[in-house]
């Protein structure tokens, strides 16, 4: 079993109340808009990192992350990429290889929008975390955290603050 805390959209933002809830995962997944480097050196300080890059990141950010990031962990296949749309309104760069090759869980940021969403044809949950950062229009930044053990994502939580 793993605990795994997702987030997105941080735009350089972090603070001690995601490091805590860091601090409380066996993994931290990033999708996107990281913003500073600095962001994920605090996070890679605490547990290990998985994270794409997102629109606003620059060359530094590019050359340590992908665009996407496909693996299998604890028997789940997970896709992480930052603008890759939802069921129903896929991204059309990535949907022939989502529709001919679906993930167990995919995972987007880009929205600034908490999302949780079942693609009951393709057999997959699309999960986007919202935005834990201070940067945008949204009035709660959000996380999700949950446990993949034996190709089951489990225990899905989400975490709010105040903007």
């Amino acid at each position: 079993m793993k605990k795994i805390l997702l987030l997105s959209d941080t735009h350089s933002y972090i603070d001690d109340r995601i490091l805590e809830y860091a601090k409380q995962a066996d993994e931290i997944w990033h999708a996107g808009d990281i913003g500073d480097i600095s962001v994920m050196d605090q996070l890679e300080k605490i547990k290990p990192v998985r994270a794409v890059y997102g629109n606003i990141d620059d060359h530094t950010v590019r050359a340590v992350y992908p665009l996407n990031n496909r693996f299998t962990l604890e028997g789940v296949d997970v896709w992480i990429t930052h603008i890759g749309g939802y069921p129903g309104k896929y991204n059309p760069k990535i949907k022939n290889d989502i529709l001919s090759n679906p993930p167990k869980v995919f995972i987007c940021g880009h929205s600034h929008i908490l999302k949780v969403m079942p693609d009951k044809n393709l057999g997959l949950i699309h999960l986007n975390p919202g935005a834990v950062g201070k940067h945008g229009f949204h009035h709660v930044r959000t996380m999700l955290r949950f446990e993949l053990d034996n190709g089951k994502i489990q225990n899905l939580e989400v975490i709010e603050f105040k903007k």
